[in-house]
C-alpha cells in the first residue's frame, strides 16, 4: 500500500492572526532556538512527522526532551534502561518500555517497530554498576550487543568509543541519533556569571587555573570535573561521577569556597555527550561548602535552569559559563 498524503490545512485570514498572535506571545517566553520549534505546531502546519526516539538513562535530563518534544508535536517513542530510568518517564511519553542496558537489539527493534527515523539519547547509566560482583548476572548482553563488544570495542571501551558504536548501530537500522538539546536549548548555560552570587579575586583565580588543567583529564577520558581551591586541585572526577567527587571534595577542604569546574568532553558530541547539572548538584555543592561553579557556555545542560540558579543564589554559590574565548562576557572576571 503507498504512504499516505497528508493534505494541508486551509486556515481563514482571522484564525492565521489569531494562531502568529498566539505565537509571538510564545517567543517572548522561549528562546527563539526553541521556540521556533514549535511555529509549525502552533500554526497548523506541522508535517506529518515520524515519531521521536528517545533512549533514557538515569537523571531529569530524558524528562525535559520528552516534555520538549512532545510541546513540539512529536510522538514520543521511549525505550527506557532498566536501573537507570525514572518510572515517571511513563507518564511523559507516548510509549514506554523498559529495556536492557546491553540489550541494544531490544531498544533498536522496539523504535524500529513504531517508525522511530529519528532518536536522541539522553540520560547517565551509572557505570559503577558494571563493576559490581555480580555483573554477569545482572547484565545480560544479546547477541548484538556481544558482536560489538568482541569487535569494535575490543581495544577501545571507552565511554566516547561505546556511544558511537550505538549511533553507528542505530543508523544502520534507518535511525539517525540527534542533537539531545535540540527540544531544551533554554536550559543551555549561558557566557558570563548566570547568578546573581559573584565570584570572588580569589574564585576568578582558580577559574582560570583550573580551566586548562579540567580540559587535559577530559581530553584524556578520566573524567569532566575538578575542585580547586588556592590554585591546588584538590579532587578529580573519575568513574564514581561528580556528586561523589564533590563529597570528596568537601572531605578535604573543610574551610569552604573551593571552585567545581565541570566541562564538557573535548570530542563532545551534541547527539550524546552533553554534561548535566541538576538542584541535587547544588545541594551536594552546599554541602561540601563549594562556593563557584563552573560550566562551559552553549555546552551543559541546567536541569530546570530556573530553579537550579534560584538554589545556587540561595546557597550563595555563584554559576558562571566560563572558556577563555568568552572571556569578554565575564562580569568581575579582570
Amino acid at each position: 500500500m503507498g504512504k499516505r498524503t497528508r493534505l494541508p490545512v486551509v486556515f481563514s485570514a482571522e484564525e492565521k492572526d489569531r494562531r502568529q498572535t498566539k505565537f509571538a506571545h510564545a517567543t517572548q517566553r522561549l528562546s527563539w532556538r526553541r521556540a521556533s520549534l514549535f511555529l509549525p505546531v502552533v500554526l497548523g502546519l506541522a508535517p506529518d512527522m515520524p515519531p521521536l526516539g528517545l533512549i533514557a538513562g538515569e537523571g531529569i535530563f530524558p524528562l525535559l526532551v520528552a516534555r520538549g518534544a512532545r510541546a513540539a508535536g512529536r510522538t514520543v517513542v521511549c525505550a527506557a534502561l532498566a536501573g537507570n530510568a525514572q518510572a515517571e518517564l511513563a507518564a511523559e511519553v507516548d510509549q514506554f518500555r523498559w529495556v536492557g542496558v546491553l540489550r541494544l537489539g531490544q531498544g533498536i527493534r522496539m523504535l524500529r517497530a513504531a517508525g522511530c527515523e529519528e532518536a536522541i539519547m539522553v540520560g547517565r547509566v551509572r557505570k559503577s554498576q558494571m563493576y559490581s560482583r555480580w555483573r554477569y548476572f545482572q547484565y545480560i548482553p544479546d547477541l548484538r550487543t556481544l558482536k560489538i563488544w568482541f569487535t569494535r570495542l575490543r581495544r577501545d571501551k571507552r565511554d566516547h568509543a561505546v556511544l558511537l558504536a550505538v549511533a553507528d548501530e542505530l543508523a544502520k537500522e534507518g535511525i539517525t541519533l540527534i542533537d539531545s538539546t535540540a527540544y531544551c536549548a533554554d536550559h543551555l548555560s549561558t557566557p558570563g556569571v548566570m547568578t546573581r552570587c559573584q565570584p570572588s579575586a580569589a574564585q576568578w583565580a582558580d577559574i582560570r587555573f583550573g580551566y586548562e588543567i579540567c580540559r587535559t583529564i577530559s581530553r584524556m577520558d578520566i573524567g569532566q570535573a575538578i575542585a580547586v581551591m588556592d590554585k591546588d586541585v584538590i579532587a578529580v572526577e573519575a568513574v564514581e561521577g561528580t556528586n561523589i567527587m564533590i563529597e570528596r571534595a568537601g572531605r578535604y577542604c573543610k574551610v569552604g569556597g573551593w571552585t567545581l569546574i565541570k566541562v564538557a568532553n573535548t570530542q563532545q558530541d551534541m547527539r550524546m555527550d552533553v554534561p548535566t547539572i541538576g538542584a541535587t548538584t547544588i545541594e551536594r555543592l552546599a554541602e561540601a561548602k563549594a562556593g563557584c561553579l563552573v560550566l562551559e557556555p552553549g555546552k551543559t545542560i541546567l536541569l530546570e535552569k530556573e530553579k537550579v540558579l534560584e538554589l545556587a543564589d540561595r546557597h550563595k554559590i555563584a554559576v558562571v559559563g566560563y572558556a577563555p574565548e568568552t572571556e569578554g562576557h565575564h562580569a568581575g572576571g579582570t
